[in-house]
């Protein structure tokens, strides 16, 4: 078999707790890995230059070119990985640990690599705290001049199986290299002056700034570009209040909980977002979660071409303003069902009536009916009870037996005054 020995950047990850993470829900955190590698991991070694050597299960071996070109991979998925994990519970949360080392390896004609520079880096991620990164003293002699980095030395530490010790040092991701000891840590979300704001009995929803993965400046223009046009696209549903661009733009740059947002701009759902650039591809990706229990509610990703980027923007707009609005509903309703019915409002009862109407028939007509009702002795201007109410009455008429009480009552519903109901 023929081999050769060169020097090059080795990168070693994988994930913290993982045999725990996969024994709890071995198909959710498959599916969240695969995702992570799609829209996250592989394109940023791609953009950084990086080769896989292999994956080990949970793990991955990365072949890089330069250690700076390595440890800015590192530094950009650990940082999207704490963006990832705001808002979940500490046992849902998938973390990396990452090893990098220089050193010599021995690439076979497979392509696989082996020997000492690889294991030490193998090592060093054993060593390494969740959502950290460990360097060797080679590596770190590579990027202390020429990225800003808080490096934290952690002296000669004996590893595994490796005879002389090394040299370690630990990288706190996200925490500029020279900040003055005095100065206030900045705080994870903006201080706000006026006090936090009651959650709405009303759907509400803050699209925060999308992401910038790509490092490049010129990509801003268009992710902000994006989350205006969807803004724009859910302001056109009625029944969806959405906070601005202003109010929901201080969070930019900020790793935030979406909690914390929720209370804050007093909405019920946030929607986030990244952008990547690959070349001239475009990669969105998109994610819709409940502000109170940071529980996702859906999400997805969207490729295209930079041919025509507002062309690209109104499509991607399209798409996500109309997966958005069925999900919120779907939300809505889930929501409403878990109240206890004494704390039912107007909108509540509303809500519970709105799937009874699927199978359009007089049973089911009879039950939304009700609640409707309910619904208009709390609210007598409630136009859009009136409308459901309305069509209640068009299916009894149609379905049980041509009453004419149910073809007036109908239509008094459905000419509900538009200056007396909202």
């Amino acid at each position: 078999m023929n081999e050769t020995r060169k020097i090059a950047a080795i990168l070693v990850s994988d994930v913290v707790g993982y045999s725990r993470l996969a024994g709890a829900d071995e198909d959710r955190i498959l599916a969240r890995l695969r995702a992570l590698r799609s829209d996250l991991i592989d394109p940023t070694i791609a953009v950084h230059h990086g080769r896989v050597v292999k994956r080990t299960g949970d793990g991955s071996l990365v072949e890089f070119r330069s250690v700076v070109d390595a440890v800015r991979c590192a530094i950009e998925v650990q940082n999207g990985m704490v963006e990832r994990n705001a808002g979940l519970p500490p046992e849902r949360r998938i973390e990396f640990r990452v090893g990098i080392h220089l050193g010599d390896v021995v690439e076979e004609s497979d392509g696989d690599l082996m020997g000492d520079g690889v294991n030490i880096a193998a090592r060093l991620e054993g060593i390494c705290e969740p959502g950290s990164i460990c360097l060797s003293e080679q590596a770190y002699w590579q990027v202390k001049a020429r990225l800003d980095l808080a490096i934290d030395d952690r002296g000669a530490v004996r590893l595994k199986n490796i005879a002389d010790p090394v040299r370690v040092y630990s990288l706190q991701v996200g925490v500029p290299a020279h900040a003055k000891p005095a100065a206030p840590a900045e705080p994870a979300v903006p201080e706000k002056p006026s006090p936090q704001l009651a959650l709405p009995d009303k759907p509400s929803i803050a699209v925060l700034a999308f992401q910038n993965m790509s490092g490049d400046p010129e990509q801003e223009y268009f992710a902000d570009g994006m989350v205006e046009e969807i803004i724009t696209g859910l302001s056109r549903i009625k029944w969806l209040f959405v906070i601005a661009r202003n109010s929901s733009f201080v969070y930019k740059g900020k790793a935030v909980d979406v909690r914390q947002v929720g209370r804050e701009l007093g909405v019920r759902y946030v929607l986030e977002g990244g952008v990547r650039k690959a070349g001239n591809r475009l990669r969105i990706t998109a994610q819709l979660l409940e502000a109170e229990t940071g529980a996702h509610l859906w999400a997805d990703r969207y490729d295209g071409a930079l041919e025509d980027v507002f062309d690209l923007q109104d499509q991607i707009t399209d798409k996500v303003v109309g997966i958005v609005e069925p999900s919120l509903q779907r939300s809505e309703i889930e929501r409403s069902r878990r109240k206890r019915p004494e704390n039912l409002d107007a909108y509540d009862l509303y809500l519970r009536a709105v799937p009874h109407m699927a199978t359009v028939m007089p049973a089911d007509a009879k039950i939304a009916a009700g609640l409707l009702e309910d619904a208009l002795r709390l609210d007598p201007n409630y136009a859009t009870a009136h409308a459901l109410l309305a069509w209640c009455h068009e299916i009894f008429f149609a379905r049980a037996g041509f009453d004419e009480a149910d073809k007036a009552a109908g239509i008094a519903h459905a000419r509900c005054d538009r200056e007396r109901c909202r």
